[in-house]
């Protein structure tokens, strides 16, 4: 019973890392990557569709991404929703693809987007706390309805602490990584 909240609370706390991650893979690091353009949505014939569902995304080199679109009417369709994203980026359109050119990041910028990176990863831990507070709440009701004893109870709760641990350096580390490569010039 205690394994089933456990392997309940593991599964909550890896999804709360995936989440963050893809957070990060978002957020602009002075570099070109398709990943920039995830949450960018193109109207596609009345529906909301992602950049890279309707065009080919590619990186050439370092600080361009080139968007060829399958279809041209949707050209202009794409630089628009570029546009009104928060990415700051400009399109530059020569009536087929789109040029994409990824500025160097002043200091100031790169300081901003490190307090981003830095408020994301306590989110994801307040997250994880919160599924250890949950599991241990699970167990503990297991304890009131005497389905497992007290030292079952008192194992649970040490063994969720340590998953929860686990999985703080993870976001910690993943922070670490994302802030590295934001401050790199």
């Amino acid at each position: 019973m205690v394994e089933d909240v456990l392997k309940t609370s593991e599964d909550r706390m890896k999804k709360c890392i995936d989440s963050l991650k893809k957070e990060f893979a978002g957020i602009r690091a002075g570099r070109a990557s398709v990943s920039l353009l995830d949450k960018v949505m193109v109207d596609y014939y009345g529906t909301p569709t992602p950049v890279n569902q309707v065009a080919k995304v590619t990186v050439p080199e370092a600080r361009m991404i080139v968007i060829q679109p399958w279809e041209k009417t949707i050209l202009h369709d794409i630089e628009k929703a570029i546009m009104k994203s928060d990415l700051g980026l400009s399109p530059n359109s020569d009536g087929t693809t789109i040029r994409l050119a990824v500025p160097q990041m002043t200091q100031e910028r790169r300081q901003e987007v490190v307090k981003t990176v830095n408020k994301k990863a306590e989110e994801s831990k307040v997250a994880l706390r919160n599924v250890r507070r949950d599991g241990n709440d699970a167990i503990k009701k297991q304890e009131k309805a005497k389905e497992i004893t007290e030292d079952d109870s008192k194992r649970g709760q040490e063994k969720m602490q340590k998953l929860l641990d686990n999985y703080v350096k993870q976001v910690d580390s993943a922070r670490a990584t994302k802030e590295k490569e934001v401050m790199e010039v």
